[in-house]
């Protein structure tokens, strides 16, 4: 019988668990499992008393230098106090593992585990702590790059329309706004010019589910593997349209964004031309990851259809007709 070649898989949490204790030397009856499948693959490896996350870099998805890079990046931040999950060294001091599945090599990193509980629903005064922590990474990593992606308009809208059209027809309706607004979106960006103190290290997925907070309202933030070199407002504009979403009462979102806009500005300035970019800053992140959807579905998403992208490109409209409202900002029609 002829063995298949695969796209992906999913390692085993008992093998993976066994792999860890021994690279790790972690002997105190530790159990591994699975936690969630995606872009990555996260396990958890714990027992009474200790708790760490696996991550399992998808074959082909990182390179071991973009991999390093992301490390260093924490690091670097341990180095200054934030708080963030940060990467454990093995038994020989090595941070990166390698193990062989049936599609490739895939890398393997043990990550601190972040205490706290994820808060959907957040207070105000949770949003004005996610505004200062993240004010404090802009502030470390303002000016600074890394060997990692570069987050232009180029890579966040027009490479992630390219990658779309190669699974919808540009003449649907959401195809056609995504063209649409690129150009305006693009537009003001290059219009904004800014600074190199304005740009810098970004992690462009900070929202609920990449954090944790805990009794003290103190925040830890994790999964850097999207990080890489732009504007500091791209930051800003993600997690702001994140909780456009959650907040329905759009009262409330006011209230929590100025929350979290204090927050951030307490410990950094914030321009009026980078204030003025926020809806845009998080239409393009939004965009950048249909893009991302369409590039992993053959390996890890089996919901890019049209129904889907109808309702992803809704939510983008909304954000943006919101904004225009407010701004009378776009003078395009929305269809």
């Amino acid at each position: 019988m002829k063995t298949f070649p695969v796209i992906a898989s999913i390692v085993s949490p008992i093998e993976i668990g066994k792999f860890i204790s021994d690279e790790y030397q972690l002997n105190d009856n530790f159990d591994c499992k699975l936690f969630r499948t995606g872009v990555n693959h996260t396990y958890f490896v714990s027992n009474q008393n200790s708790k760490y996350v696996v991550r399992v870099y998808c074959h082909n998805w990182r390179t071991e230098i973009e991999i390093e890079e992301e490390l260093k990046l924490l690091k670097l931040l341990k180095k200054h106090n934030v708080s963030v999950s940060t990467p454990i060294p093995d038994k020989n001091g090595n941070l990166i593992q390698k193990i062989n599945a049936p599609e490739g090599v895939r890398h393997v990193v043990l990550f601190t585990f972040a205490k706290g509980e994820k808060m959907r629903f957040m207070t105000s005064e949770t949003c004005s702590a996610i505004g200062s922590i993240m004010a404090k990474i802009h502030n470390i990593t303002a000016t600074k790059k890394i060997r990692r992606i570069d987050y232009n308009t180029d890579i966040l809208i027009y490479k992630a329309y390219d990658k779309l059209s190669e699974f919808f027809s540009e003449d649907l309706d959401e195809m056609i706004y995504l063209k649409q607004i690129s150009s305006k979106i693009a537009e003001h960006f290059e219009e904004s010019d800014f600074s190199e103190k304005q740009k810098g290290i970004v992690h462009l997925d900070i929202w609920y589910d990449n954090l944790s907070v805990n009794k003290e309202n103190e925040i830890t933030i994790f999964d850097f593997d999207n990080c890489g070199n732009g504007p500091l407002i791209l930051d800003i504009g993600y997690f702001c349209k994140q909780l456009f979403f959650i907040e329905t009462d759009k009262n409330e979102y006011e209230i929590k964004v100025d929350s979290f806009l204090n927050g951030y500005t307490e410990e950094r300035n914030l321009s009026e031309k980078e204030l003025k970019l926020i809806p845009e800053a998080g239409a393009s992140i939004f965009v950048f990851y249909l893009g991302i959807q369409a590039q992993r579905f053959d390996w890890s998403n089996i919901f890019l259809t049209e129904n889907y992208l109808k309702m992803f490109v809704g939510r983008i409209k909304n954000w943006l007709n919101y904004y225009e409202e407010k701004n009378n900002k776009y003078n395009i029609v929305f269809l």
